[in-house]
């Protein structure tokens, strides 16, 4: 197949959206939908098309970064979106995008697929396409994501964590309601941003205006005691096969009553019911390590306690000067 690569502009939006939502790999992380909420002029967006005739067959959100051609920015996950593409396909698609690269005067990419998990279809094809044309490992995170096997899930869970929610469920102290209030899990997000000497991802109008884009993808689920909101977790419903809990926040003045194992095993009890495959609890970096990779092991022991294992996010990258 010959494709034409073609730069994005708005009369393809619908299109790109539509093509993410039926794809293999897509993310909400990908829909132009989502990459709208940045202001105008954040970015020097670099958006890309691949098309077969007039058939689109993959988009990458882009964006330059002087030189460096870097998908995403500005989101979670970015790389190529495709269907179930075939490998001759899929090695076609990336020559055509290193090519493009070159002639455009770019010296480097950096390409951060979805994990795995978020395939519909299992396929490992772009990845040996990227490494058959000259694209290494930039880096890679461990994330860690829970597989939603069974409505019985509770068992899987390690005994501290059964303990805990058994405890919630007999007592009633916590109740844990879904909610839009964005407003009263904010400050919940800051305290705990700001113990770590960090500050959020978003602001809280960011949050807001992405909830305005895409209402039915932005998921709060807020723990209570009495009428007092203590703990959280802001999901995303990235695509069919998985919710990602993007932000897992407690007041620790209320640490004693395990609120985040509460509302972890309300997210997976909702997940579940709900048909997704996987919950994504997102990676588990030592961020003040001097070498970026460090595993934050404290982090990592806390997730396998709801039964989470380690899926690589991992960035590819190429020289082309």
């Amino acid at each position: 197949m010959a494709l034409q690569i073609i730069e994005y502009s708005d009369e393809w939006k619908e299109k790109w959206d539509e093509f993410v939502l039926k794809s293999n790999n897509g993310t909400m992380f990908h829909l132009q939908r989502f990459l709208s909420y940045h202001p105008k002029g954040r970015f020097e967006w670099k958006h890309l098309l691949f098309l077969a005739g007039q058939e689109i067959v993959a988009v990458l959100p882009a964006a330059a970064q002087g030189t460096t051609l870097e998908s995403p920015i500005g989101a979670s996950y970015g790389s190529f979106v495709t269907g179930d593409l075939s490998f001759a396909a899929s090695l076609e698609l990336v020559g055509a995008f290193a090519e493009y690269c070159r002639t455009s005067g770019f010296e480097r990419a950096l390409l951060t697929p979805a994990p795995f998990i978020y395939q519909s279809t299992i396929s490992q094809n772009i990845d040996y396409a990227l490494a058959y044309r000259g694209f290494t490992y930039d880096k890679h995170y461990i994330s860690h994501a829970i597989r939603l096997a069974t409505p019985d899930f509770l068992p899987t869970f390690q005994s501290t964590a059964r303990r805990y929610i058994h405890k919630y469920l007999r007592e009633g102290t916590l109740r844990v309601e879904i909610s839009d209030d964005l407003e009263s899990f904010y400050p919940i997000l800051l305290e705990n941003k700001q113990r770590h000497g960090v500050k959020p991802t978003h602001t809280l109008e960011e949050l807001q205006r992405l909830k305005r884009l895409l209402p039915d993808r932005l998921v709060l689920f807020l723990v209570y005691k009495g009428s007092k909101p203590i703990a959280g977790s802001l999901t995303f419903i990235c695509n069919r096969n998985v919710v990602l809990c993007f932000y897992n926040m407690l007041l620790y003045e209320y640490e004693e009553y395990n609120p985040i194992h509460v509302v972890m095993y309300e997210v997976v009890k909702w997940a579940t019911a709900q048909g997704f495959a996987w919950v994504d609890i997102g990676v588990s970096q030592d961020t003040k390590a001097e070498n970026q990779m460090t595993p934050a092991l404290s982090l990592i022991r806390f997730k396998e306690k709801f039964n989470a294992h380690g899926i690589l996010r991992s960035t590819f990258y190429k020289r082309f000067i």
